[in-house]
């Protein structure tokens, strides 16, 4: 066993716009900031957190159901802060 403590929760993006490119933005610039490894999840697709095309890949409109999960040793703040970030109904 490695340790490594892992969280995963669940948001539904707010945005009317959905997660575009400045929001995508804006979570990569916070996800950045963790020790953790953030991972974001649509469906059965998983991608980097930690960047924005990979955020973007995912078409998430608004109402899209994304889970992020994170291993390290601040996962729980990093699923905690991001989801509310994927759950702001801000759109700029």
């Amino acid at each position: 066993m490695s340790g490594k403590m892992m969280t995963e929760g669940e948001f539904v993006v707010r945005s009317e716009l959905g997660l575009h490119a400045r929001p995508a933005g804006r979570f990569v610039s916070q996800a950045t900031r963790f020790q953790s490894d953030v991972e974001v999840g649509r469906g059965e697709e998983w991608v980097n957190g930690e960047s924005v095309l990979s955020i973007l890949s995912l078409a998430a409109a608004q109402g899209t159901v994304l889970r992020i999960r994170a291993s390290g040793p601040d996962s729980e703040l990093a699923v905690s802060e991001l989801g509310a970030l994927i759950e702001s109904e801000e759109s700029d």
